[in-house]
Parts: structure tokens; sequence; C-alpha cells
């Protein structure tokens, strides 16, 4: 059995990080899937799962930036952000989703010209996805930031009791 204090080699650490990110991706993904389900959508719905996902990984993230980072493992860090929230939240379906709205949702059906109605509707999905996302990073590491404060409160409260 390891001790508290035994270091991981590079090597290890870098497996582990691999296999947490692995592990991350599997639960990230099916929550995902989970959220597209639960919320259905076609290519020129208004993509409420991935603003979903992504304005709620963006805070989760922000949280655990601020509030845990320093605290855990770099293998951690890696399951957690590049795992299970890089799979949960997506760039790449939202760039479909905005090419598929400007084209009136005929994403699959070749070339389509760009509507202007539809661009503006494709503009307002990015535009807002990332003010979102962006908005709910800033709270998470608030929160996060807040978190590590009130432990730390706690750990001095303890701290002073063991003295007294």
């Amino acid at each position: 059995m390891r001790s508290p204090t035994t270091r991981l080699t590079p090597r290890g650490e870098a497996a582990l990080s691999w296999i947490a990110v692995a592990v991350g991706a599997v639960i990230g993904s099916a929550g995902r899937y989970g959220l597209d389900l639960l919320l259905p959508h076609g290519l020129s719905d208004v993509p409420w799962s991935m603003i979903i996902a992504n304005t709620l990984g963006s805070f989760l993230l922000g949280v655990l930036a601020a509030g845990t980072w320093a605290l855990v493992p770099p293998w951690v860090r890696a399951g957690l952000g590049a795992g299970v929230l890089g799979s949960f939240t997506t760039f790449s379906s939202l760039m479909i989703i905005a090419v598929a709205t400007a084209q009136g949702g005929e994403l699959a059906h070749g070339p389509g010209s760009l509507e202007a109605g539809s661009l503006g509707q494709a503009v307002a999905v990015v535009v807002g996805s990332v003010f979102a996302g962006l908005l709910a990073a800033l709270i998470g590491i608030a929160v996060g930031r807040q978190g590590i404060r009130r432990g730390l409160r706690g750990l001095r409260t303890v701290d002073d009791e063991e003295d007294a």
C-alpha cells in the first residue's frame, strides 16, 4: 500500500491522468447524451441541451478551478476538467448548430445559402452561448473562491480549538 506522502513518477502521473481523462470522458459524454435525450432538438430548433451543458460546464469548471484545483492532484484535475467537463460541454456542437441555423436547418442537404433571418439567429445562439458561459464561469469562480474561504475559516476554527 502506498503511503500518502509517496509521489508518483512523472510517467505514472501522466498514465493516471490519461486514465482519469478517459473515465471522465465516459461520464461527461453520457451526461451530455442524457441531456440531449431529455431536451431533444432539431438543427433548426433552439439547442437548449447544448446551451445548458455549456453554461453548466462553464460554471462547474469555474467552481473547480477556483475552489479545488490547488487542493487536488493533477490527475484529478485532468479527469474532471478535460475528461468529465470537456466531454460534457462542446464547442464543435455550437459551431455546427450555428451553421445549420444560418442555413435554415438544411445542413444535411448539401451546401445551403445563408439566410438573413437565420444568420441573425445563428449569431444570437453563438453570442448568447458565449455570454452565458462567460457569466457562468465568473459566477462559478466566485462560488469556488467563497467555498475555499469558508473551508479555510473552518480549518482555523479547528486549529484554534486545538490550541486552546
